[in-house]
């Protein structure tokens, strides 16, 4: 037990007896070690529900103390990394291969990974959010793309990995010039798709190597002070936010798996089991996930693979008796016994583990490789989560407006009183905006906040080390978003500190242009993303300059704020534009060295209205979010007279919408900013 007092243990057995007589001190000290793993959620109490569902206030105290305790009391680890690589080489030594791969993924394949999943940062020092090491017995390397170049230099120690970027210098570049003929290249199939472990197989197979599967991963063995698999609450998410029952999806899914003579369908995405069952989480930062798999099957019943502590007895109840939850330790004798019955199975290449396919094929089942059925429903929003999302940004857009009011107040006169407001000042400030808000639940992703040169590096994330004050002639870009449950938010803003150059408001203005031109556009049913995407790149491309990000991602409905599989992006893709699918439209420009700019609306596919004559349906966008641009930047004179009415009549919707819930200060920013262009 934690370290309390024998009184505070005596109180706390007593309450459990009598409040949650299923609960001892030993299974809660190992629940709060789950809980300890998981996020900080915006309501500290939020956890107490594992325990009891309408804990007493007495109880209440209690659980917090004990918890606080047992954080206090856990123990500090050594960040020796040349220690940490000794202990894996030894490890690999004695699992039988030279080397291993240490992804930055978790088994889920997510872009989020809970805290005992941070393999990668355990063993370089790299925390970005995409990357892999390679460990050989002499030599290492840690990779990641441009979004991480400084940031992977200052956290990786370069005596001990050499650092590269993936695309440039490629991990099959270094593993044909370090790995020496013969030498046997470990992998854990958990945290690897069919694709990846492909790629890693012909790297392997042309440096002369041999790729090989272990049972358990070597990390893991060594890794001291591991944090636990993370516990957090399994709650229903509402119908009055999902708009449709748990029990509907799973008989209209079910219903195509009967259709293609399936059995059933193995789901490994925790957004796309959210969605299924109507539940949410809080395993992982700043989605509302809960980790587990679940089996589908073509009678509409689900089997799901969860940790039962997470499960709340409400979301029990919701469930109902089609649900039956199993241990995740189950899930590979329950894909075994579906080979044993000759079942034809689907499971996503793109999504699973690759050691999915192995269970499966060992027990002798026949694989669907096909897409997770869940994707494209769960992209194509209702109408009641298409005007939550609605009514989300009428309530995050005032966060915002509050924050770019405030900046263009102050920013000037702090940096010339000698106090000037920092990137990571702006940070802290907007999300204590955004905790004022009704129905706020979390941030959507880590808030972008870079002025300057930081603008230019697309993904940027402020630290201690690179944190800079705003400066008057920078330009300042703020990327951020909210979890509400009944919408996910995502903005980017681009402002003046002071006055901006020519060049710089040159630039907003094409970048500017590129985002109406999807705004407005309307296109037949059918088209995908990769096909209007140079609508966003046209005005920049007339001017000799580009962008290399995508132009838009999908947005989940209180799930991921990075949702597929539409996007609009230079990539082919083959998914068509759906009406109820949630899109970012967000063109930039990056002057390296210099400065950034991204302008970043989220919009919705709806149906446009029919025109006299034609002859094909005609869908187009609805903008959702709701902050104005920024008019300081905007070169009128390069604006078309459309484009010109377009910003006017959304200026004058934004006034419409966020007036009502604004007042002094901020209320006469929003006047002035969403007055017509000159």
């Amino acid at each position: 037990m934690s370290e309390v007092s024998h009184d505070q243990s005596a109180g706390l057995a007593r309450l459990l007896k009598s409040e949650a007589p299923g609960w001892d001190e030993k299974a809660l000290d190992a629940l709060i070690d789950g809980v300890l793993a998981a996020p900080e959620p915006e309501d500290p109490e939020a956890w107490m529900a594992l325990v009891c569902e309408a804990p007493s206030g007495e109880l209440k105290k209690a659980l917090a103390a004990l918890k606080a305790a047992k954080a206090a009391a856990r123990p500090k680890t050594s960040k020796d990394h040349a220690a940490r690589l000794a202990a894996l080489r030894a490890e690999l030594k004695r699992q039988g291969v030279e080397g291993f791969v240490v992804p930055r993924a978790d088994e889920h394949q997510g872009e989020y990974v809970p805290a005992n999943a941070e393999r990668l940062a355990w063993i370089t020092g790299f925390t970005g959010s995409a990357g892999m090491a390679l460990i050989l017995p002499q030599r290492a390397a840690a990779f990641s793309d441009g979004r991480y170049t400084i940031q992977i230099r200052q956290q990786v120690p370069g005596k001990l990995f050499d650092v590269r970027h993936i695309t440039d210098e490629p991990p099959s570049d270094w593993l044909a010039e370090h790995m020496k003929e013969g030498e046997r290249l470990g992998f854990d199939p958990k945290l690897h798709s069919p694709a990846q472990k492909a790629q890693l197989e012909r790297w392997v197979t042309a440096a002369g190597g041999t790729l090989v599967a272990l049972e358990s991963n070597p990390l893991d063995a060594v890794w001291e002070g591991r944090p636990a698999a993370p516990l957090s609450p399994a709650e229903p998410h509402s119908l009055d936010y999902a708009g449709e029952s748990s029990e509907s999806k799973r008989q209209r899914l079910a219903a195509g798996l009967k259709k293609q003579k399936l059995s059933a369908a193995v789901i490994t995405l925790p957004e796309s089991i959210a969605w299924l069952l109507n539940l949410r989480g809080g395993d992982v930062p700043h989605t509302p996930f809960t980790l587990s798999y679940a089996l589908l099957k073509a009678d509409a019943s689900v089997e799901w693979f969860v940790d039962s502590r997470k499960v709340t007895p409400a979301l029990k109840r919701a469930l109902g008796n089609e649900v039956s939850i199993q241990p995740p330790a189950s899930l590979a004798s329950a894909l075994a016994a579906l080979g044993k019955g000759g079942a034809k199975v689907l499971a996503d290449p793109a999504t699973a583990g690759s050691w999915v396919f192995d269970r499966l094929s060992e027990g002798g089942a026949a694989i669907e490789r096909a897409a997770d059925p869940c994707l494209l429903p769960k992209s194509a929003k209702n109408a009641v989560e298409i005007e939550g999302a609605r009514e989300a940004h009428r309530r995050d857009g005032p966060a915002v407006v509050r924050l770019l009011a405030w900046l263009e107040r102050e920013a000037e006169a702090r940096h010339a009183a000698g106090d000037p407001i920092t990137e990571m000042e702006v940070v802290e400030v907007l999300l204590g905006f955004r905790r004022e808000l009704l129905l706020f639940r979390d941030l959507s992703f880590d808030t972008i906040s870079s002025v300057g040169p930081n603008g230019a590096l697309n993904h940027y994330r402020v630290t201690e080390e690179s944190n800079l004050p705003l400066t008057p002639g920078e330009l300042f870009l703020l990327d951020s978003g909210g979890q509400f449950p009944d919408g996910t938010t995502d903005i980017t803003r681009t402002v003046p500190i002071g006055e901006a150059s020519d060049e710089m408001k040159e630039r907003y203005t094409l970048v500017l242009k590129g985002h109406l031109a999807l705004s407005d556009f309307r296109f037949p049913k059918g088209t995908t993303g990769s096909q209007i995407d140079v609508l966003a790149r046209f005005p920049l491309w007339q001017a000799g300059l580009d962008f290399d990000h995508g132009t838009g991602h999908g947005v989940g409905s209180y799930l991921s704020v990075h949702e597929g599989p539409q996007r609009i992006s230079k990539v082919p893709n083959t998914v068509a534009l759906q009406p109820g699918m949630i899109l970012s439209n967000e063109p930039g420009y990056y002057k390296a060295g210099a400065y950034g700019i991204r302008i970043e609306n989220l919009v919705t596919v709806v149906d446009a209205d029919p025109l006299q004559g034609q002859d094909r349906e005609m869908l187009t966008f609805e903008t959702l979010t709701l902050c104005p641009y920024e008019p300081k930047l905007i070169v009128t004179d390069l604006l078309t007279v459309a484009e010109r009415a377009w910003i006017d009549s959304y200026h004058t919707r934004v006034w419409e919408a966020l007036s009502p819930r604004l007042s002094g200060d901020e209320l006469d920013w929003l006047r002035r900013k969403t007055q017509p262009l000159a």
